[in-house]
């Protein structure tokens, strides 16, 4: 499946993701930097969101969707350059909420740790 924000970030899915999990990465680049000079935390928080999502979605119905209820994200060290890769995996999938945990590396060293709640629902007919 396209998804366009990723893309204008640049995150990049190497394998298609499986059922209850995923891994995506990020080539850190100029427009990733806050004003210090590091990766904005909200491009960080991107990549768990998008791998969660991406992770969640091989599990879903026929007719099913899913969205982000909630996020949490911790960050550890700060990144300037190189490949973040972002490591999903499914904690507990219920039959209408769903728990994932991301990672978020640069090379071996672990970056941030985000957990995040997600609804799963076939949605109204007529809702876009």
């Amino acid at each position: 499946m396209r998804h366009p924000f990723a893309e204008q970030l640049g995150i990049e899915f190497e394998e298609p993701p499986a059922a209850g999990r995923s891994r995506c990465t990020l080539a850190v680049a100029g427009q990733h930097l806050n004003p210090h000079g590091v990766v904005h935390g909200a491009v960080v928080f991107a990549m768990a969101d998008t791998g969660m999502g991406a992770a969640l979605y091989p599990t879903l119905d026929a007719g099913e969707i899913c969205a982000t209820i909630e996020v949490k994200i911790n960050y550890f060290k700060p990144v300037a350059s190189g490949v973040l890769a972002c490591v999903t995996g499914i904690v507990n999938r219920g039959k209408t909420i769903a728990n994932l945990e991301s990672s978020i590396y640069l090379g071996e060293t672990l970056v941030a740790k985000a957990n995040g709640n997600y609804a799963v629902f076939r949605p109204r007919k007529g809702a876009t």
